[in-house]
């Protein structure tokens, strides 16, 4: 019976060995905390070296976002688990509808907490949540690998390849690899062998996470849904989201906590409708209508 070997993954960067912790066994916790803080660093310099490369897709991706396109990640493992995590986070920020930033992982949900490692090797296995999506030109789709060869990421490249109405992609891996066939763009954030080999929970999920919020968080900004460095889109549905909201509208107008409380409720608790109805000395109806006219952005319905 011939034995079936998988591919020898020992060339890629996030598989191999990392020479400043060979004797983690042999630490105390104050060494393995130190020596785990000194690794992290290289996070940061990943992300600087990587800066050029997220800077070009988000400009590709931006006037298709602006227009209404989505942003759909997909992953295997602790890669999907990011992509999930980040998509999960965008609508009680940013007030955008769930279906705007998606997350797929391989195994589908049941995947974020019970590890289904085989899934990952099927090249087709994203096909049918991609199909799922009626996928367009406004779109853009980034497939997550931390060594960048799973077979479920490079798969789903094939598929948008196919489409009449293709739309932007990019690759995003922690080991330096090839551009794969389909994908537009490439973003490497070479972080290096990890601390505990081929652990890229580690090293190259920090890494990953920190990319995913400045993807999603600079799309948001540039589409209006940030002024200044304030969250303008929040929606006060909760205690917290009403103090923060609160906050916000005190902050734009100049008035007092109880005043801008009262004011978010006159706005259904919309920050941008409050703030406009207080600078602008208009109703809410008003508000809205100024808000439509700048297309959603705050910076613009205040001009008019």
């Amino acid at each position: 019976m011939m034995l079936t070997l998988p591919p020898d993954r020992s060339h890629i960067l996030t598989e191999q060995r990392n020479p400043r912790t060979m004797q983690l066994h042999e630490l105390s916790a104050r060494e393995c905390v130190r020596l785990i803080a000194q690794e992290d660093r290289a996070v940061l310099a990943a992300l600087d070296n990587a800066g050029e490369s997220l800077a070009a897709f988000i400009e590709a991706a931006e006037c298709g976002f602006v227009a209404g396109g989505r942003l759909v990640y997909l992953g295997a493992g602790t890669s999907g688990r990011l992509g999930v995590l980040d998509a999960s986070e965008a609508p009680p920020t940013f007030q955008v509808t769930p279906d705007r930033v998606v997350g797929i992982i391989a195994g589908g949900d049941g995947a974020l907490r019970k590890s289904s490692e085989t899934k990952e090797d099927d090249p087709k296995g994203a096909w049918p949540e991609l199909e799922k999506l009626a996928l367009n030109s406004n779109d853009a789709v980034i497939g997550i690998a931390a060594g960048g060869t799973t077979p479920y990421v490079l798969g789903a490249f094939a598929y948008t390849k196919s489409l009449a109405a293709r739309p932007l992609t990019a690759m995003l891996s922690c080991s330096p690899v090839p551009k794969p066939d389909g994908a537009d763009h490439l973003i490497v954030l070479e972080t290096g062998p990890e601390v505990i080999t081929g652990s890229t929970r580690m090293k190259a999920g920090t890494a990953t996470k920190l990319a995913l919020n400045t993807i999603s968080s600079t799309l948001m900004i540039r589409s209006g849904r940030v002024y200044e460095n304030l969250m303008v889109d929040l929606r006060a549905t909760n205690d917290k989201l009403r103090d923060r909201a609160s906050r916000i509208v005190g902050t734009l107008t100049g008035l007092a906590r109880p005043d801008a409380l009262a004011l978010l409720d006159r706005a259904g608790g919309r920050v941008k409708v409050a703030v406009l109805m207080h600078r602008q000395r208009v109703d809410a109806a008003e508000a809205e209508r100024l808000l439509d006219a700048g297309g959603g952005r705050l910076d613009r319905a205040l001009r008019q």
